[in-house]
């Protein structure tokens, strides 16, 4: 036995590494799962729109105006590369929900395989993907109301209270206004967000779908000539910045603990929200380019209204219904993502990573609600300050990085437990995740020198708090010392 006075040279490095690198047992996650304090109320369909709902909205509805400048024409071709990015990754998921069916998703994916370390890392780019991109959906809510306006009354906001500082702004108050919004469903249970989810989604499709129909009428082929007008750096560039699009398909692997059935509906619910948003995202880029010049898209806001507008007249109701359902859309985006929010942060939580606080669950309504609260105020402020560029940038890279440690984790588990109980298997192992991995690094080196500075302060500020609380209060850490 090895003694204080004959401790080999460097025994506390070895050591160190070793509290970094301590991994949870799969088992013990699943188990943790299985007697969870949240309440399981959903069934397959009910997650499938849960990703559904986190998922469309955001590329369509905010981003497109700011990407299509990028790429131009080949936009429609950058979604197509972003989605089969997100499908590497979601098959991942799909493996990884039916085995570990919590609610801490990627990070406790990570937490099986990686270590405790590189779980915390995980959790912190899950933290800066689900928070700040809530933040983003809200500033294009914000614009969707204002266009809305516009339509139907002719007057709209000041500029002083709906843009953030930097562009023209004080606060932006309808994005503070809709976190909160959000928050007050939230608070009232898992199924009853569910219901009001499922609601949203039906409006947000059907307002998609009427686009479509209306955009043809004025559909021109020539706008797509020439298709790759700024390049193939052009196209990386505009399917790393839509990447951001796909961000939330993941949603239901962080209901595994209100799920009724997680190991089998966990999988089908992942894999057909991707299709069906990847679908809808494609169709509506092929209407919004014929109807409207690639050129003519920068600097615009509620960019589908727009190009309604330009197709068949400011005077008509179609831009009025559409405006409608974006709002609808993203009410739905920025109530799905933010539950995810705050169910990775109960895991991280209950590991002993973040202060208790976060676990705590209310008797009544089975949702945590500190959590909820603090999670909400954080997220609304941010939505208040800050310009959507920067945050859907910043977002894009923080769920790049957590899906690239997702694909090396099937890899991982297929080596360690090879036997564990799988509900679904990723197909062709390793070879896919590892073409996960790959496609991840690809547009992650396709974003800004801004993007990756913000995301190293960011990086810098977790470790701090890792190191100076969660690794001592790990639970993991605390039982290895007992």
């Amino acid at each position: 036995m090895e003694t204080v006075g004959t401790r080999p040279p460097g025994g506390r490095q070895v050591g160190a590494v070793r509290r970094l690198a301590r991994r949870q047992d799969v088992g013990v996650l699943v188990g943790e799962a299985a007697g969870s304090p949240l309440r399981r109320t959903m069934g397959v369909g009910q997650l499938t729109l849960l990703s559904v709902g986190a998922t469309l909205g955001t590329g369509i509805f905010v981003v497109l105006g700011e990407a299509v400048p990028e790429a131009g024409p080949a936009i429609v071709v950058s979604f197509l590369l972003a989605g089969v990015t997100a499908l590497f990754s979601a098959l991942s998921y799909a493996e990884l929900a039916g085995m570990i069916p919590g609610s801490g998703s990627s990070y406790s994916y990570a937490y099986a395989t990686l270590g405790e370390l590189v779980a915390w890392v995980c959790g912190w780019c899950l933290i800066l993907e689900y928070g700040v991109s809530v933040a983003a959906v809200a500033v294009g809510w914000g614009q969707y109301v204002n266009e809305l306006l516009e339509l139907t009354a002719g007057v709209s906001l000041p500029e002083t209270l709906s843009a953030p500082p930097g562009l023209g702004g004080t606060l932006n108050i309808p994005a503070a206004l809709i976190v909160v919004l959000a928050m007050v469903v939230l608070l009232r249970g898992a199924r009853e967000s569910a219901v009001a989810n499922t609601v949203m989604v039906a409006v947000k499709v059907a307002a998609l779908i009427l686009f479509c129909a209306v955009a043809f009428t004025a559909f021109r082929a020539g706008n797509f000539q020439p298709l790759f007008p700024l390049g193939a750096a052009g196209m990386s560039a505009g399917a790393a910045s839509l990447f951001f699009s796909y961000i939330g398909f993941d949603a239901a692997s962080t209901a595994g603990e209100e799920a009724k059935n997680p190991q089998r509906d966990l999988p089908r619910a992942i894999l057909l929200s991707l299709f069906l948003v990847t679908t809808l995202y494609v169709l509506v880029a092929v209407a919004a380019l014929g109807a409207m010049p690639w050129r003519e898209f920068e600097g615009t806001e509620a960019t589908l209204s727009e190009v309604l507008v330009r197709a068949v007249g400011g005077g008509s109701l179609w831009p009025i219904l559409l405006s409608v359902g974006a709002v609808v859309a993203t009410t739905s985006v920025v109530l799905t993502v933010q539950y995810g929010q705050i169910r990775i942060l109960f895991a991280m939580s209950r590991d002993g990573l973040v202060p208790p606080l976060f676990a705590k669950v209310h008797p009544r309504t089975g949702v945590p609600r500190a959590n909820t609260v603090i999670v909400s105020s954080f997220i609304a402020v941010l939505a208040a300050l800050v310009p959507l560029g920067s945050l859907a940038d910043a977002t894009s890279i923080g769920t790049l990085f957590a899906f690239m440690l997702v694909n090396l984790a099937v890899v991982l588990l297929r080596r360690r437990s090879p036997d564990a109980p799988r509900s679904f298997r990723v197909p062709f192992s390793p070879v896919t995740p590892l073409l996960g991995v790959g496609f991840c690094g690809y547009m992650l080196f396709s974003l800004g020198t801004d993007t990756w500075i913000a995301f190293g302060a960011w990086m810098a500020a977790g470790l701090v708090i890792y190191a100076t609380y969660g690794i001592r209060h790990s639970k993991l850490g605390k039982a290895a010392a007992e």
